[in-house]
C-alpha cells in the first residue's frame, strides 16, 4: 500500500495578494483529503516591492542586472512564507512530512528555458525545520515543456474524488481563473493508466488585466464581484479591435505570463468603462478557450470565480454548457493551487511525474522540483 503523507502547500499567485497555505493527506495519487487551509495577506508595501521588481524583469539580462535587489526581496518573501508556515503548524498541531513551496513568479520564458520564482527553499527549510520542495517548473522547461500549467494532475485527483461522490461522469473540465486562465480536461484513473490523457493549457488572461486596471486607476486591489465593471459601459469598438488583434496564444501551445498582456488598449476610458471592457475581453478569450475542447461539464476554481460579472459574461457565450463553481462539490475553490503544490511535493518526493506531454508539451512525462533538507 502506498504511503500516505501529510504535506503542506504554499502558493502565491500572479494576483499578488498574499499566500495560500494548505495541508493535505495524500499518496500523491488516488488518495487525497484536505485537512486545513489558511490565507495570509501581503501588506501593500510588500506588494509594491514585488510589482516594482517584476516590472523591471523583462529578460534574462535584467535578472542579472537586478540580482542584488532580487535577493533582498526574495529573502523578505521567504520570511513571510516562514511565518505563514509556523502560524499554520501552530493551528494544526500536525507533523508535516514535506512542504511544496511555489514562490512568487517574477519571470517566465519557456523559449529561453528560464523561470524565476522569488523564494529560497533552503532558507525556508532551515527556519521551519521541514523538508521542502521548490523550483517545480525548471525540470519541465529543460525537458522541452512550457513549465505550466502544473496543476492538471491534481485537478484530475479532484475530479475523480468529485465523480466518486457525486457521479458527474467524465470528461469533467476544470476552468481555473487565476492571474492567467487555464483549463484541464480530466479522465478517470482507470482510463489514465490505459493511455488516457489529461489535456491542459493556458487560454488567456484571467484576473491579471482586470486587477492591473483597478490597481492603476483606483485605491482598490481588484474589482470585488465585478461591481465596478457592472456599473460601466463596454466600449464595443475598443473591445472588437482588441479581440481582432489578440493572437498571442491562438493555438494554445504556449504557457502564458502576465507580461504577455497589457491594458494599454483601454487607455482613456473611465475606471468603470475600462473595467467593463477589460472584463468583457477576458470573458471572450476564456470562452474561446473553453470552446476548443469537448464536454459540457465545467467546474470553475480560482479567485476569478468570485467575479460574478466575469462569470456571467463567460456563460453568455454558451447555451448548453453546465458551468458551476467547484465549491458546490465540497471543494474550497480558493485553495486549489496551494493544495496542488502539496500534492506535487509528494509526487516529487516519490519520483512521480508532475508534468506530461499533453499538459505542458514536454517531451516525456517528467518529475520536477528541488528537494532540500537544510537543518
Amino acid at each position: 500500500m502506498a504511503k500516505i503523507y501529510t504535506a503542506m502547500g504554499l502558493m502565491s499567485g500572479t494576483s499578488l495578494d498574499g499566500v495560500d497555505v494548505s495541508i493535505i493527506k495524500s499518496d500523491g495519487n488516488r488518495e487525497y483529503s484536505s485537512i486545513l487551509d489558511r490565507y495570509f495577506e501581503y501588506d501593500r508595501e510588500l506588494i509594491q516591492k514585488v510589482l516594482k521588481i517584476r516590472d523591471k524583469i523583462s529578460n534574462f539580462e535584467a535578472l542579472n542586472k537586478y540580482s542584488e535587489e532580487i535577493k533582498v526581496i526574495e529573502r523578505e518573501i521567504t520570511l513571510f512564507h516562514v511565518q505563514a508556515v509556523k502560524k499554520t503548524l501552530k493551528i494544526s498541531n500536525l507533523d508535516i512530512d514535506i512542504i511544496g513551496f511555489h514562490g512568487q513568479t517574477i519571470f517566465h520564458n519557456p523559449q529561453k528555458k528560464i523561470t524565476k520564482q522569488l523564494g529560497d527553499g533552503r532558507l525556508l527549510s532551515q527556519l521551519t525545520k521541514k523538508k521542502v520542495v521548490f523550483n517545480f517548473r525548471q525540470n519541465d522547461l529543460e525537458n522541452g515543456g512550457q513549465g505550466a500549467p502544473l496543476t492538471p494532475i491534481f485537478h484530475n485527483a479532484l475530479a475523480n474524488k468529485i465523480d466518486k461522490k457525486f457521479n458527474l461522469g467524465f470528461p469533467i473540465n476544470i476552468l481555473n481563473i487565476g492571474g492567467i486562465a487555464n483549463i484541464t480536461t480530466t479522465v478517470n484513473w482507470e482510463d489514465l493508466w490505459n493511455k488516457g490523457k489529461i489535456y491542459a493549457y493556458d487560454i488567456g488572461p484571467g484576473n491579471c488585466l482586470i486587477d492591473e486596471w483597478i490597481r492603476k486607476n483606483s485605491k482598490e486591489k481588484y474589482d470585488k464581484e465585478g461591481l465596478l465593471a457592472r456599473s460601466g459601459k463596454i466600449d464595443e469598438l475598443i473591445l472588437n479591435q482588441t479581440i481582432e488583434n489578440f493572437t498571442s496564444n491562438s493555438n494554445y501551445e504556449n504557457s502564458l505570463d502576465v507580461k504577455d498582456f497589457d491594458i494599454f488598449f483601454a487607455k482613456g476610458l473611465t475606471l468603470e468603462n475600462g473595467a467593463a471592457t477589460i472584463t468583457s475581453l477576458t470573458a471572450k478569450l476564456i470562452a474561446d478557450g473553453m470552446n476548443s475542447i469537448d464536454g459540457n461539464q465545467w467546474l470553475v476554481c480560482g479567485g476569478g470565480r468570485k467575479n460574478k460579472y466575469l462569470l456571467e459574461n463567460i456563460k453568455n457565450n454558451f447555451k448548453d454548457l453546465n458551468i458551476e463553481l467547484i465549491d458546490k462539490y465540497e471543494i474550497n475553490g480558493d485553495f486549489i493551487e496551494s493544495q496542488a503544490f502539496a500534492f506535487l511535493a509528494i509526487r516529487s518526493l516519490e519520483g512521480m511525474p508532475i508534468s506530461f506531454p499533453s499538459t505542458t508539451r514536454c517531451k516525456e512525462s517528467t518529475t520536477g522540483g528541488v528537494i532540500v533538507k537544510n537543518y
